[in-house]
């Protein structure tokens, strides 16, 4: 993909790809609250309805590896309006869908157009702006990955509750319509330098590899790590990921460069980020079943809980953005990090009757600490990365919030239902109490390990470094030489 740092950024092409890329995200937790009235709707069972968001996450995981590819055979305009048409007949099949087979169709298409888009917006993000202002650039793109699906839940649930789950893909027909028109007939068009070959054996492996491993956590989370699929997925994507990476280290051109982690401060930021998201996922996943199933509360109620957070990751994106290119990411990451630690340690102490108040400020509090971390990491790793690997790094970074995101959710979910069986063992089913407190149990010892992962991110935080480069060194790795000094 054509970039130039020297050049004025292309500020039409950043508006259109926030745009989709914001609708895509917004996609992403839109489903959560509305999966029991779908079960119902098809008269499906639980661990069915499921596939609604792991087919997406599947299928997401696939794509991605490709993205670096794709990144560098196709123009930036010609890759959103391809990703654009296909979120946007993905939608359209699963809003119209009669039965469950289409609506789950309709989602794997989704899918394949989201993944596109967050890989190509990092990559346009990153290219586009000098490293002296990319952390102000960074931190749009992170309104966009933390506001979008953090909003999801208090929209989806006023609009379950009042209307069919269908409106939640018919209300975004006109505003994907109006974005890819507007992408059509505005993005400029921009040659490549690039003229790779796509490398099929590495397809499948990556396809065996991601897919194995998301699709294993994510059965895992669910139903357990003991079922046949659940060992099998888990192996044939360890052993496929292995034999992926390798080839891709042996090829001239590969699909994937995993010599991105050749640079420290990215394999560092990797190493963090990786950690945080398999930990802030207790607070996306424990949250609504401790406010449903133990208060009692109502989907929108939750939804409404989480809103404030949500606001403050809008607003504080940007300026936790111009934060790191005034102060750079060492004490931005070590004050958000205390801060998440702590009050993630907090939400490991609830009770049956914790305030609501306190609830919405705790989980406030929290959000305000993941932006002085998320932005500053990310973009000071992507700051390391010579000009022919961002691309690549950019996938990466997108691959890696799947993964961790899905080994968070199952880890967490399945330290919660271990305690909260060692606590069930001596209660009679009968007993709602004690099952309810059985059920706390499991969710504060799941948010204890929690803190205990973030304070691992905390350590990591110390060894950050800014990096100074303000120019980029030729497009062989050879002459690279990434320029850091202590903060």
């Amino acid at each position: 993909m054509e970039t130039n740092i020297n050049n004025r950024p292309d500020y039409r092409l950043i508006v259109i790809l926030l745009s989709g890329a914001f609708v895509a995200l917004l996609s992403n937790t839109f489903l959560n609250v509305a999966l029991p009235s779908i079960k119902n709707d098809f008269d499906i069972s639980t661990s069915t309805v499921q596939w609604v968001s792991t087919a997406y996450m599947l299928v997401s995981g696939i794509v991605i590896p490709t993205t670096a590819f794709l990144m560098q055979r196709f123009s930036a305009r010609k890759l959103f309006i391809a990703a654009m048409v296909l979120f946007l007949t993905g939608t359209m099949v699963a809003g119209f869908s009669p039965v469950f087979p289409v609506l789950l169709l309709g989602r794997m298409i989704q899918a394949s157009g989201s993944a596109i888009l967050m890989p190509l917006l990092m990559n346009v993000m990153i290219t586009s702006f000098p490293p002296a202002q990319r952390g102000t650039a960074m931190g749009l793109f992170s309104l966009v990955m933390f506001f979008a699906p953090a909003i999801g839940p208090t929209l989806s649930g006023f609009v379950v509750q009042h209307y069919s789950w269908h409106m939640l893909f018919f209300m975004m027909v006109p505003i994907l319509l109006v974005v890819l028109s507007i992408g059509w007939f505005k993005l400029p068009e921009t040659d490549t330098h690039y003229t790779t070959k796509l490398d099929i054996p590495s397809v499948i492996l990556s396809t065996l590899g991601f897919g194995g491993i998301l699709y294993g956590f994510s059965a895992a989370g669910n139903s357990g790590w003991m079922r046949a699929d659940v060992l099998i997925a888990l192996l044939v994507g360890f052993v496929a990921v292995f034999f992926y990476i390798r080839k891709q280290t042996r090829m001239d051109k590969p699909m994937l460069d995993f010599k991105v982690y050749k640079f420290p401060m990215f394999m560092l930021a990797s190493l963090l980020i990786g950690t945080m998201n398999m930990a802030l996922f207790s607070g996306m996943i424990l949250m609504p079943i401790y406010l449903q199933d133990i208060q009692g509360i109502s989907p929108l109620e939750t939804g409404v809980l989480l809103l404030p957070g949500a606001l403050i990751m809008g607003f504080m994106s940007p300026v936790s953005g111009r934060l790191f290119d005034m102060f750079g990411p060492k004490v931005l990451a070590i004050t958000g990090l205390v801060l998440t630690v702590t009050t993630t340690f907090f939400f490991s102490q609830l009770e049956v009757d914790t305030s609501y108040t306190f609830l919405i400020i705790l989980y406030s509090i929290r959000a305000f600490g993941m932006t002085l971390v998320m932005t500053p990491v990310m973009t000071n790793g992507m700051n390391q990365l010579t000009p022919e690997l961002t691309p690549h790094g950019s996938s990466i970074n997108s691959m890696l919030n799947q993964v961790s995101g899905a080994i968070g959710t199952a880890l967490l979910i399945t330290v919660m239902q271990n305690r909260m069986n060692q606590k069930l063992s001596s209660v009679a089913p009968s007993d709602t109490t004690a099952v309810n407190q059985a059920m706390l149990d499991g969710i504060n010892f799941a948010f204890l390990i929690a803190t205990l992962l973030l304070a691992v991110a905390l350590m990591l935080a110390f060894f950050l470094k800014r990096v100074t480069s303000d120019e980029v060194i030729g497009n062989d790795m050879t002459k690279a030489r990434p320029i850091e000094s202590d903060e």
